[in-house]
């Protein structure tokens, strides 16, 4: 017969085991999610060997997929917080099955207000060339989807971007449907750089399989300074100067150690979207 000391130290053990499980099972769905960052990286190791021997990339042993991650600096910058605090409100939770039905002007002019805690960030719109995009991106602003929402990761290493657009702060989030690459051969990506100020969609593309295409959900990238990438990332905006004052702001307080179940690298600053809208103008 099993003594009750037996039971309890029989019942701990299977709490810790599944525990164990679902830390792991978060960190495997983290790398298959992970975004533009993962697959850029793992295109620079295959590309060049020189190239990956003189950036400061290093594979901390967790791959999916051959995809590389970031390994930010051993010490990481702890300047003050620039931000303010958050405004009051929740994130919400809702998702669609499908992509909105297109409702925006083609050829009209948008431009999209990101009024976050670190100051009002001003985007220039590409209608014309990222249709899709923007009409999505009108649609979730819209419902009210990025409000409140965190700007879950900072690099400052190799490539320059802050990301944003997950309600759920973990790189693993979106709106339930996906919109289709658009604008890749936009004509200010030139030399395989995404200039400074370029807004972009993460996606789950990688480049070594060619899989992912078309998997655009909800989160984007700002590029605060001019980054070498591959021109596998939907350009659809460009940063005011006003706007870009803001971004600078925020990755000169630089970036926390990788989350150990997601990998992502949070901002030190509270950068948070109070509200986002888009305006036709």
């Amino acid at each position: 017969m099993v003594s009750q000391e037996q039971r309890r130290r029989q019942l701990a053990r299977e709490k810790y085991l599944r525990q164990q499980q679902r830390r792991t099972d978060a960190r495997r769905k983290a790398r298959i999610r992970n975004s533009v960052i993962a697959s850029v990286l793992g295109v620079v190791v295959v590309l060049s060997v020189s190239v990956y021997l003189t950036k400061p990339f290093e594979d901390d042993g967790k791959k999916e997929n051959a995809n590389a991650e970031v390994t930010p600096s051993a010490s990481p910058s702890k300047a003050p917080d620039p931000c303010e605090k958050p405004a009051a409100g929740k994130v919400k939770s809702e998702t669609w099955k499908k992509e909105p039905a297109m409702s925006i002007d083609e050829s009209a002019k948008y431009t999209m207000k990101l009024d976050t805690t670190c100051g009002e960030i001003d985007i220039a719109l590409k209608a014309s060339a990222a249709p899709h995009t923007v009409n999505s991106f009108n649609f979730l602003a819209g419902k009210g989807y990025f409000d409140h929402s965190k700007c879950h990761r900072l690099t400052n290493q190799g490539i320059y971007v802050l990301q944003c657009g997950d309600p759920q702060g973990t790189g693993m989030g979106g709106p339930g449907y996906t919109i289709p690459d658009e604008n890749l051969k936009d004509k200010s990506l030139k030399g395989g750089v995404y200039p400074a100020g370029t807004v972009a969609m993460a996606n789950q593309y990688n480049p070594q399989t060619k899989q992912g295409r078309n998997s655009g959900g909800s989160q984007f990238f700002l590029v605060y300074q001019d980054s070498q990438l591959p021109p596998d990332y939907t350009p659809f905006g460009t940063v005011s100067e006003a706007g870009m004052k803001v971004l600078k702001k925020i990755a000169a307080a630089g970036a926390e150690a990788p989350d150990p179940q997601t990998g992502n690298t949070a901002p030190n600053a509270t950068v948070v979207i109070n509200k986002a809208t888009v305006a036709k103008s």
